[in-house]
């Protein structure tokens, strides 16, 4: 099959075949391509979809860069299940096989020392919402109060704002001891940006975006921690998502610069 090589991760070579059904990003089934002590995961995509000017133009299509993003992630979650993947960024694109070769030798070195640190440890997410006040069921009408006087008026006021600055004070100290403790317990963490509801879609306001790099075997005990949580702060949210590969903590072993051949979106294929 002709086409650009879309390069979803590099790990060493494993022996468990991935599932007859997995399809990457196009439906085209992901496939290995060896080098030295590596292998790249790989699958065919259309030049027409991902040239230069095509995937300029595919960038700000919201619906085309979510399928490309959920088969993208597919694959990384069926690698995950079979060895250690190092995920690459998404649209990591060559021209052929050969650029993809050439790019594992002039990054051997940072891929093998990516992989030895992360080898046997996934990502877990945790996120912590404030959650919004559930609104109230209306009620019949009351009697109309007297009107309210400025002084009372501004008072009200003052009362709701120290409310929700002390609303934003316990969940942001009920984070950071979070934080401190899943830290402490993993063998290492990111903090993310916290997501902005209107894009994510989730309720309430984030107060905790952060990842955890954990050994597969202690994963249990991890869950454990953060399930011990959820019922300590009414009005918080706790979100456990995982395990994944670990993104996170991939570095600039995925993320270096891309030798002549490759490039990853936005950046021209040559």
């Amino acid at each position: 099959m002709t086409g650009l090589r879309y390069v979803y991760a590099v790990c060493r070579p494993f022996g468990t075949p991935l599932q007859a059904q997995l399809t990457g990003v196009g439906g085209d089934p992901p496939r290995l391509v060896p080098h030295r002590d590596l292998v790249a995961v790989v699958s065919h995509v259309p030049e027409a979809d991902f040239a230069e000017e095509s995937l300029r133009a595919h960038l700000e299509d919201l619906d085309w860069l979510t399928a490309v993003a959920r088969a993208h992630q597919g694959v990384i979650d069926a690698l995950t299940t079979v060895t250690t993947p190092l995920p690459l960024r998404l649209g990591t694109v060559f021209r052929d096989d050969s650029g993809v070769r050439s790019m594992i030798e002039a990054r051997e070195e940072n891929f093998l020392r990516g992989l030895d640190r992360l080898e046997g440890r996934v990502e877990w997410g945790v996120k912590v919402y404030l959650e919004s006040e559930p609104e109230q069921a209306p009620e019949r009408p009351a009697p109309q109060p007297a009107a309210m006087s400025g002084r009372d008026y501004l008072r009200r006021r003052r009362e709701q704002t120290r409310s929700r600055e002390d609303q934003w004070q316990r969940a942001e100290t009920f984070a950071t001891r979070l934080h401190a403790n899943l830290a402490g317990f993993a063998e290492d963490s990111r903090l993310h940006a916290p997501q902005n509801p209107t894009l994510s879609g989730h309720r309430g306001r984030n107060v905790l975006n952060a990842a955890y790099l954990v050994p597969r075997g202690e994963s249990e005990a991890f869950v454990e921690q953060v399930e011990r949580t959820k019922d300590d702060s009414p009005g918080l949210r706790v979100e456990l998502t995982g395990p994944w590969a670990a993104y996170s903590f991939a570095g600039e072993e995925a993320a270096g610069e891309e030798p002549a051949g490759g490039r990853t979106a936005g950046e021209g294929t040559t």
